[in-house]
């Protein structure tokens, strides 16, 4: 039971604990804390004031993009507070890799959910009701059970702490009608708990959500921004999928990753492909029996296997820091899902890669699920159609956002109503040097052929009017008679289809029906009349990325403290992660400790895991620094 519900401490031990806190005043006490169980010196942007707010029983709401610290900011005020953390997660890897953390950090913490058996639930119960634990992770299905509820009547809950808080609003991309059972729980409370709810992404029309449904209370409602500097973003549309996901991947060798797929079918195929070509990778889908899932999330967590393809049913609530690269081999159909997905990478701040391959297929296939999503029964005929609606616009945004020759930091950014700058220099896009294009008589050309041919049909067979080639379906054979017939025959097919997907980007045409026929808009007239030019760029070179500085130490020390991390996570039975991040490791190899108060001021290392881990990783230092 230790292993699953963490360390057992006694009531008395955690009393004083926090009384000793509490004499070091809230200032001092935070502080405390951040150090010795976290190994940390000062809060993230939005970190302190959230605390802050929490502890003087303000609710709160908090938009932190993943990486920032959101788990901080209730962690920290649960040690602090008299009473217990009840924190509302949706799945079980996310709990299970959260109570391994805090326990390693010393901090007394369970998880219930339904991986737990009857007596390890009745024994996780009745260590709740002891005061054994100040954190307990629960599933939002078991909050209205009979025992939990009866149990939460007799003890003392100060914070009710809601992750992944987005999904309480239907209008968000992981809607889970469990947790609308939220309030109902805290309603059947003796006492209302000050509430916490925290996300990484979420839209205006979320965010008010989350405040109505959750019916926060005045709360302090902070977004950090939903930039990652550390993460490199590039969309790339390759010809042959598969043959550039291999090159990313043989580049990224021994490195972990996820490839997100649109279909169980898709995840499936690539995944036999990357083992037939000698790369190991493991699946996950819906379709996979729960013991699979199981197993195979757990080969990517624990590093067996360093490569995952899955659909979007993999990762909320994946806690793995080393994830180095997240490679969507489809584009997904919004992009609050993409940057959650990506956002997957580089939780410990180290550099990691966001891709996208783009195809165009995968419009369809977008549109396709969007087509036939079934009904949500809590909502009226209207507000189904205003939902699929604001679905297609959504992709419509994400459908850009995978052409635009602009800075694709700055599309995100603004599209999330963050402040941006006009180049990030950290993507794709900005290390592309563009020239620009006058393409008015291309535009006109293709703005009239779609106008003759009566605005009824889609891209390719306006393309291939455009280039003279003869329909062979007779009742087409009116197409070749017209006068736009052959008008760009010299033009390569690609560099047509381009200039089309362009002219929508900029909003001169659009696609309409069940079979996306090409109309114009208004904005296209001046144009056909000659009154405005059609400007874009087009990709003249690509500049050499800078050199990646996540490895810059040296790299045998680092894999000596890599294999000695592995060696006590499997021994542990916890990722490797949960031991030391890939950044404290590397921040290790920076520093040298030989002290214990040098080991001390590196980053992630509080006193538990210096108590636990120091001397073994000092004695690894100690011995290459003695090598000649």
């Amino acid at each position: 039971m230790t292993k699953i519900c963490g360390n057992l401490i006694d009531t008395i031990g955690t009393n004083v604990y926090n009384q000793a806190i509490k004499g070091c005043g809230i200032m001092d006490g935070k502080y405390e804390i951040l150090k010795k169980h976290f190994g940390y010196s000062s809060f993230r942007d939005g970190q302190e004031e959230l605390i802050d707010a929490l502890l003087k029983k303000r609710d709160v709401l908090g938009i932190m993009p993943t990486g920032a610290g959101k788990s901080l900011c209730y962690q920290v005020p649960a040690m602090m507070l008299d009473g217990i953390t009840v924190v509302v997660s949706p799945l079980i890897s996310l709990m299970k890799d959260q109570v391994s953390a805090l326990v390693q950090q010393g901090i007394s913490a369970a998880f219930i959910n339904s991986s737990l058996s009857s007596a390890q639930y009745g024994k996780a119960l009745q260590n709740l009701r002891l005061g054994v634990y100040k954190i307990v992770y629960v599933a939002p299905e078991r909050l209205l059970t009979e025992s939990f509820l009866a149990l939460c009547s007799d003890i003392d809950i100060d914070l009710v702490a809601i992750d992944e808080a987005h999904c309480v609003s239907q209008w968000g991309q992981d809607f889970r009608p469990s947790y609308l059972d939220i309030n109902k729980f805290i309603d059947a409370l003796p006492r209302r708990p000050v509430i916490g709810a925290f996300t990484a992404t979420a839209t205006e029309v979320v965010r008010d959500d989350i405040v109505k449904i959750l019916r926060l209370q005045d709360p302090l409602a902070i977004t950090t921004g939903f930039d990652r500097p550390n993460l490199f973003f590039s969309v790339m549309k390759p010809s042959d999928k598969r043959k550039k996901l291999l090159s990313l991947l043989n580049e990224r060798r021994g490195k972990s990753g996820i490839i997100y797929c649109s279909t169980r079918k898709k995840v499936e195929e690539i995944c036999e492909f990357l083992n037939k070509n000698k790369i190991t990778a493991t699946r996950y889908h819906a379709g996979l029996t729960a013991e699979e899932r199981r197993k195979n999330q757990d080969d990517f967590v624990y590093d067996r296997a360093p490569v995952i393809a899955a659909t979007n049913a993999f990762g909320m609530g994946i806690d793995k820091s080393n994830v180095n690269f997240v490679i969507h081999f489809n584009m997904p159909k919004n992009l609050e899902s993409y940057y959650q997905e990506a956002g997957r990478a580089g939780r410990d701040g180290t550099q990691a890669d966001c891709i996208l391959l783009y195809g165009k297929g995968d419009v369809r296939t977008a549109q396709f699920f969007i087509d036939n999503t079934e009904p949500n029964p809590n909502l009226s005929d209207e507000e189904n159609r205003l939902f699929k609606e604001r679905e297609e616009e959504r992709l419509k945004h994400m459908t850009f956002y995978s052409t635009t020759t602009d800075c694709l930091r700055k599309y995100m950014l603004r599209y999330f109503g963050d402040k941006y700058k006009e180049r990030c220099e950290n993507c794709s896009n900005c290390l592309t040097n563009f020239e620009v294009a006058d393409i008015t008589v291309e535009a006109q050309k293709i703005l009239s052929c779609i106008i003759r041919m009566q605005q009824r049909f889609g891209k390719s067979m306006v393309a291939d009017v455009l280039r003279g080639k003869e329909s062979d379906k007779p009742y087409n054979a009116w197409l070749s008679d017209l006068s736009t017939f052959g008008i760009m025959k010299d033009y390569p097919l690609r560099e047509i289809r381009v200039l089309i997907d362009r002219l929508e980007e900029l909003g001169y045409i659009k696609q309409d029906g069940e079979y996306p026929t090409l109309r114009i808009t208004q904005k296209a007239r001046p144009v056909l009349r000659g009154e405005e030019t059609v400007i874009i760029k087009k990709t003249k070179a690509i500049k050499q990325r800078e050199d990646d500085k996540r490895y810059a130490v040296d790299s045998a020390l680092l894999a000596e403290l890599k294999e000695l991390r592995l060696k006590l996570a499997r021994t542990r039975h916890v990722p490797a992660y949960v031991i030391f991040t890939d950044k404290t490791l590397i921040n290790l190899c920076e520093v040298m400790p030989e002290t214990e108060r040098e080991f001390l001021s590196v980053s992630g290392v509080g006193e538990q895991k210096l108590k636990t881990y120091g001397k073994e990783f000092m004695e690894i230092i100690a011995r290459y620094k003695a090598e000649p």
